[in-house]
């Protein structure tokens, strides 16, 4: 296939009339469009607006679908342990697996061909198959709970530790290499310390195991880390093993600098989720720092009931304004650096090679724009136009490991129109109230 049109095929190199030629799961040539066709005369081309990499969603929840909307205009805690978590709680396996495949429909939609997807106790194994069946490439993990958790997401910490290992091997590196696996701590304060060094351990057993926890989001986090253990969050986070460049901490708002040195010496990738941060009014996270002192630096949406959207544009133009308007420095976060964070960074922090950009021999991951909007009339320059002005809905084509997932806005691999009206239907069904009734007494 040749997927051509205005090629952004990194945060420097733009090819006016370009093409990418896709061979399998690789692209076999990025170059100029006429010369391509003539090269690849038997190709089928697909012409877009703007062809670009696709969009790496470094910190998601897939599974918190169905909970858009039900809790608003709520700190952290208060939003988490009396409205999310026991959301969570009370999914079945085939809710559960409902709401995997609602996230993934939108991820598909709105342009992310990989995530880091930070999933639930319970069920996981269905998010595991509705992600590989659905095309997206990912770095998933069964969350763990074991410590001051509501009914039907605490576990003993050995059986935590144990179903993860059950899925790591039964799904790292299943579907072609697409989905990979991140042992997912959910945070310092739901877990005990047994539960992060077994989840170090666990991941230095398996080659290319990861992983994916929350970090330093809100100052109560922080503080009832710090009456835990006596320490500042990443400061525990290091000593129990959960940092390194095999570590994506998600968020990282509130981090000292002696915190912020041991991010960079450690080589630990951090996610920033602006539109989350914004909405819980968790605070700003120092990114410009980070990027200054080389940490790694991916985007992220967090999850739909505190975004409410997973759309990686979104993040893009969030993440740049909210620097600007933190640090008083126009010039801070320009338009390609933010690109690379949504694209290559977040490559980077899922562990994937030769993603994240349109190079020859690299992962077909592919994203077609249109510019038929008024947003983009006119369009002088298109990374300016992707970060600040383009939206999810933008995006008429998807592809991950040269498979088309969607093409010319209608997807190909589910029905979506089904997807949207059967989680239509669970969620009306959700007793969220008795939920929360149940999850009160757990609540830090």
């Amino acid at each position: 296939m040749i997927v051509s049109g205005t090629v952004v095929t990194d945060s420097s190199t733009i090819i006016e009339e370009g093409a990418v030629v896709v061979g399998g799961s690789e692209i076999t040539a990025v170059g100029d469009a006429k010369a391509l066709r003539e090269q690849y005369p038997d190709h089928r081309e697909k012409r877009y607006d703007i062809v670009m990499p696709g969009m790496v969603g470094g910190h998601i929840h897939s599974v918190q679908s169905l909970g858009r909307g039900i809790s608003e205009d709520r700190e952290l805690l208060d939003w988490l342990f009396d409205y999310i978590l026991p959301m969570e709680a009370t999914l079945t396996a085939d809710e559960m697996e409902t709401a995997a495949r609602l996230g993934y429909l939108e991820l598909i939609e709105t342009g992310t061909t990989t995530a880091i997807d930070h999933l639930s106790v319970a069920h996981a194994e269905r998010a595991f198959e509705a992600a590989g069946k659905m095309g997206i490439r990912g770095l998933l993990g069964k969350v763990l709970m074991d410590q001051r958790s509501p009914e039907g997401l605490l576990e003993p910490t050995a059986d935590a530790l144990g179903e993860t290992e059950r899925l790591i091997k039964e799904y790292h590196g299943s579907f072609d290499d697409r989905i990979r696996y991140a042992v997912t701590p959910r945070f310092a304060v739901s877990c005990t310390e047994e539960c992060l060094r077994g989840s170090r351990d666990l991941a230095d057993r398996y080659e290319g195991v990861r992983i994916h926890t929350h970090a330093s989001e809100n100052q109560g986090e922080i503080e009832t880390v710090k009456t835990d253990t006596g320490m500042r969050n990443i400061h525990w986070l290091d000593e129990v093993g959960l940092t390194g460049d095999d570590v994506v901490l998600a968020h990282c708002v509130w981090t000292d600098d002696s915190e912020r040195e041991l991010l960079a010496e450690t080589g630990t990738h951090v996610t920033h989720c602006p539109s989350s941060n914004m909405k819980l009014a968790s605070g700003i996270a120092p990114v410009v720092d980070y990027l200054d002192r080389g940490i790694n630096v991916a985007l992220g949406n967090d999850g739909p009931p505190s975004n409410n959207t997973l759309d990686p544009f979104t993040e893009m133009k969030q993440a740049s304004a909210l620097q600007k308007v933190d640090t008083l420095d126009p010039t801070v976060t320009p338009a390609p650096l933010i690109f690379e964070m949504a694209t290559y960074n977040g490559a980077q922090a899922a562990g994937f090679d030769r993603l994240g950009k349109l190079r020859e021999g690299w992962r077909a991951d592919i994203i077609g724009l249109s510019t038929d909007t008024t947003r983009a009339t006119p369009l002088y320059d298109e990374l300016s136009h992707l970060v600040f002005s383009a939206r999810g809905e933008d995006v008429e084509f998807t592809m991950v490991d040269g498979e088309v997932l969607m093409a010319d806005g209608e997807v190909q691999v589910v029905d979506a129109a089904g997807i949207r009206q059967h989680a239509h239907e669970v969620a009306e069904s959700l007793d969220l109230e008795a939920a929360r009734e149940r999850a009160q007494e757990v609540k830090p």
